[in-house]
């Protein structure tokens, strides 16, 4: 897809995720704009503006607004962690959207309950072809041969074992978002009862993604797993952070930029 106009924007939701992008842009120069830093680079001979998300759907969005409006960029690539909803979706697993809703929008009387009011949609659908794309050259990103090799943070298989954790598997489907931090039995079970096949629960993509489709600017949301979004969350984030999540945003982004 290589061709676009622009330069892609790389939007993490975590410090130590973008850090993990940082360390392989040679060249960054820091922008500040609306409370923001942007780093303004290349990665693998391609352009790109990276910076952090920000915490929730709003903070998203004016995010999403200043890549798209002040840097031009041809299409957004988020990366993140998330809760778990789906069976069989695990913790360390990866998850690519094909489609993002808000799963507080709620504007019922006046529209059915999840529909985005003026738009007619629930479920805003990522490009086909670029997701497609994507879930190939994750997959080869996420293989363990190339995780325990990844520069300059491999994956060790003995970190993955003390977080009681196997290789990751990759998973495409929907990821709900919205503007809670869902880490409960009853708050997780509520989202499964109403959107059976949400595979993963965050707070910021589907924001993204509907300002890319009113700015007409291709988006890909993929996500860690680092929690099943329930009482049994258990896992030391910040080491998983570091020693996981981290090294996955890295690798994926080093193989999917210069695919795009």
């Amino acid at each position: 897809m290589q061709g676009e106009v622009g330069p892609i924007g790389l939007m993490a939701a975590l410090p130590e995720e973008l850090a993990a992008v940082l360390e392989i842009m040679p060249d960054e120069a820091q922008v500040q704009l609306g409370g923001r830093t942007f780093w303004v680079g290349h990665l693998h001979g391609r352009a790109v503006v990276a910076v952090l998300s920000g915490i929730g759907k709003v903070a998203a969005a004016t995010t999403t607004t200043l890549l798209a409006g002040h840097f031009g960029v041809s299409q957004i690539v988020f990366v993140g962690v998330a809760g778990g909803l789906g069976e069989g979706v695990r913790v360390g697993d990866v998850v690519l959207a094909d489609a993002l809703l808000q799963h507080d929008m709620d504007a019922s009387p006046l529209f059915p309950r999840f529909e985005l009011p003026g738009t007619g949609l629930s479920r805003l659908p990522a490009d086909p072809a670029r997701v497609t794309l994507a879930r190939e050259t994750l997959a080869a990103a996420l293989a363990p041969e190339v995780l325990s090799m990844a520069q300059p943070h491999p994956l060790r298989a003995e970190d993955l074992t003390a977080l009681g954790l196997t290789w990751p598997r990759l998973h495409t489907g929907l990821i709900v978002s919205g503007d809670q931090f869902v880490c409960t039995d009853q708050a997780s079970a509520t989202l499964r009862t109403a959107l059976p096949d949400a595979l993963a629960v965050e707070m910021e993509g589907a924001a993204v993604a509907q300002v890319c489709r009113d700015l007409t600017v291709p988006c890909l949301v993929i996500r860690t797993v680092s929690d099943r979004a329930d009482d049994a969350a258990h896992i030391d984030f910040p080491r998983f952070l570091q020693t996981v999540a981290s090294p996955y945003a890295g690798a994926m982004l080093a193989h999917l930029v210069p695919a795009l």
